[in-house]
């Protein structure tokens, strides 16, 4: 496999950082797409109203990873970008990220990259959630990923598409 040494995210030195706090709204689903933004620490999901009033996540950015990345072609954004913990979210205009992009093909490659990545966790993280039973979700999760840090089981639980109680259940089964 090759190894772009770049750092995509050196695009976002220097831009400005902005602090939102639990349950702001970083931009709204048909917003024009005017910037690129960077989790700098926290978490932001995106996520889609539906009919019945819940909203359906699409994914979750966290501290290192871009934000609505697949709206940078996009005229409009197709969801909302919601925080669930307190962020820090470095914001560049869409112009000056794709400038950058165009004048340094070492960072497109590093993002092309990271992208990649991406796109291989959501297919792996799509077979999971394929999966019937909460105990066949987690194995294969625990098998991809191993015993998560201390104080890590609420996200696995989200990773693998079931409540934290159902997840804890399961747990207790196992005495993990």
């Amino acid at each position: 496999m090759i190894s772009i040494m770049s750092d995509w995210q050196t695009i976002f030195d220097g831009a400005p950082v902005m602090t939102f706090g639990t349950g702001a709204a970083i931009f709204r689903r048909e917003d024009l797409v005017r910037s690129m933004y960077l989790v700098r620490s926290g978490s932001v999901a995106l996520e889609r109203a539906l009919a019945d009033g819940t909203a359906l996540t699409l994914a979750v950015a966290r501290s290192g990873m871009a934000l609505a990345e697949a709206s940078l072609f996009a005229d409009t954004y197709h969801c909302d970008a919601v925080v669930h913990d307190a962020a820090e979210v470095a914001i560049l205009s869409r112009v000056a990220f794709l400038t950058t992009l165009s004048n340094r093909p070492e960072i497109a490659l590093g993002l092309i990259e990271a992208y990649a990545h991406t796109i291989q966790s959501q297919r792996t993280r799509i077979e999971i959630l394929r999966m019937r039973k909460v105990s066949s979700r987690l194995d294969a999760w625990l098998d991809l990923n191993g015993a998560p840090p201390e104080g890590q089981w609420k996200r696995v639980a989200e990773d693998i598409g079931v409540s934290p109680p159902a997840l804890y259940r399961e747990l207790a089964k196992r005495r993990l």
